[in-house]
């Protein structure tokens, strides 16, 4: 995975030079990074906590559930810049605005949908090298599972971040994560890493997964 990492900053090599996306800083080493702020990425957050594991190629295929404004995508698509980003968005207001980032990065494929309805988007993506999840809501593992097993090629890794108070704002974060993982485990899905995201993240974990069926 081609990322940029130097003492407790990482950045990605920018596909649309001197173009900043959300008012990060662009750097020169060599060729143009940009950083990648772990505090508005918890795809940063887990590299910079020691992630390890995950592979993503300038070819692959990525479908990315909760895709927002594109903060984490738009550092994605650097990553694959030969590759598809498939940008699973809810909100329409914020579909908007990745729609215009796709219009400078080409790899960008914005889709205003329902994650927990994959169903409805099957037609418009292929299988995927790669599948992550960032959508906070109390279902949040099992639309993950639910999308890993319709569009995920058999080799491919998933991840997703958890937020403890998305699933239960009274349970102790510790719970809420061995039960999301117990979870997956029971559907099929082998553990490869897990990543707490503090200090970047409170209340949250990160679990990178294979399909083990």
């Amino acid at each position: 995975m081609d990322v940029f990492l130097k003492g407790d900053e990482v950045a990605t090599r920018n596909l649309t030079p001197g173009i900043s996306v959300y008012g990060e800083e662009l750097i020169t080493e060599d060729v143009e990074y940009r950083l990648w702020n772990p505090r508005r990425s918890k795809l940063s957050a887990a590299i910079l906590n020691g992630l390890s594991s995950l592979k993503i190629e300038n070819d692959y295929k990525i479908l990315y559930l909760g895709a927002s404004t594109g903060t984490t995508v738009s550092h994605i698509s650097d990553i694959a810049y030969n590759g598809k980003i498939y940008a699973v968005e809810f909100s329409p207001v914020t579909a908007k605005k990745l729609t215009r980032l796709s219009r400078q990065r080409p790899n960008i494929y914005p889709i205003l949908a329902d994650a927990t309805k994959p169903k409805e988007y099957m037609n418009i993506i292929e299988k995927v090298d790669f599948l992550y999840c960032d959508v906070a809501q109390p279902t949040q593992t099992e639309l993950f599972m639910k999308n890993m097993n319709l569009f995920s090629k058999d080799d491919a890794l998933g991840m997703i971040t958890i937020k403890a108070r998305s699933i239960d704002v009274i349970q102790k974060p510790k719970k809420i994560f061995k039960q999301e993982e117990k979870k997956l485990k029971e559907k099929g899905f082998k553990i490869i890493e897990k990543i707490k995201l503090e200090p970047y993240e409170k209340d949250h974990i990160a679990f990178l997964v294979e399909k083990n069926f």
